[in-house]
């Protein structure tokens, strides 16, 4: 799957085949998007992938997915 914020980027988050959690991971990506609008700030800044990626790691680590940041 792939979720392309900002327009000219994307982060690429591929799950292993048949991963259980995914859906659960998902819904915690959502927050992390639905958090940086509470903040007043537009997912589709340019600085969004960079201001996330932390966290997007984080979650990297606990639901044992793979992710690139592609240029558009």
């Amino acid at each position: 799957m792939k979720a392309r914020i900002p327009k000219h980027r994307e982060f690429v988050i591929q799950f292993p085949e048949n991963y259980e959690k995914s859906e659960e991971c998902w819904g915690k990506l959502q927050q992390i998007m639905d958090e940086y609008k509470k903040q007043g700030k537009s997912v589709y800044t340019e600085s969004f992938i960079e201001d996330n990626e932390d966290k997007v790691k984080a979650l990297q680590q606990e639901y044992e997915f793979t992710y690139t940041i592609e240029l558009r």
